[in-house]
């Protein structure tokens, strides 16, 4: 049997003592309120409760590609820039924007569900769908989301953009819970069933232990040397 090399973060499966990578996954990660909006009535994000044990370097490593909606996109750009992440190949689909290329972004009036599910066939790290709740809606209607991974913020907002807007329902099943004291947060990881990918487990959470450490550090008094 001949060695495969397998690339970081790519999904791999075991099969007839062979090793083939499958399809990437598709996870839809986001952070929600406790009465479960993604964001404000008008794409406010500034009731997310941040959280020091969040590494947000180690999230970004674990993808490649980013897909979002118009909205989810314009919300994002209005606090400058053109929506480009560091190191990730961002998508945008929309019906009203035309179609264009910048540096790192790409808009596309093409079928999202046509679009995914060629990426998920490429070699590469999860694809992560930033939002928003209508391509979500779409894109799980069509089989193509794997997981649902939502850090569950200690926030009422009473309204706005809903997580998953109403439609079919479809079950999930639990892959991981992290709880982040400082914070209120619970971050939690969902496989959708009947997908080809199983949620990962939470990484992007550093452990109590280094976070204890460091701050302990901190506090200890320093030593001066004798002479």
């Amino acid at each position: 049997m001949s060695a495969v090399a397998i690339p970081p973060n790519e999904v791999v499966c075991i099969h007839d003592d062979s090793r083939r990578a499958v399809s990437r996954r598709l996870r839809y990660q986001v952070a929600v309120s406790l009465d479960g909006f993604i964001a404000g009535p008008n794409g406010e994000y500034d009731w997310i409760v941040p959280d020091p044990s969040v590494d947000f370097a180690a999230l970004y490593k674990e993808f490649d590609t980013v897909v979002m909606g118009r909205k989810t996109y314009e919300v994002m750009t209005a606090q400058g820039g053109n929506g480009s992440m560091p190191g990730l190949d961002v998508v945008i689909f929309s019906r009203t924007m035309p179609a264009a290329k910048y540096p790192g972004v790409r808009i596309l009036n093409d079928d999202p569900r046509k679009i995914v599910a060629e990426l998920k066939e490429k070699r590469g790290r999860d694809i992560w769908l930033f939002g928003g709740g209508e391509l979500f809606r779409s894109l799980l209607d069509a089989g193509l989301v794997d997981t649902v991974e939502v850090a569950v913020n200690p926030v009422l907002l009473g309204a706005g953009i809903p997580l998953l807007p109403p439609g079919s329902s479809t079950k999930l099943l639990l892959s991981d819970v992290k709880r982040l004291p400082a914070s209120g947060m619970v971050a939690l990881a969902y496989s959708v069933e009947g997908a080809g990918g199983v949620a990962p487990r939470i990484r992007y959470i550093k452990p109590p232990k280094s976070r204890a450490k460091k701050t302990a550090r901190r506090g200890k008094p320093r030593r001066t040397k004798r002479r």
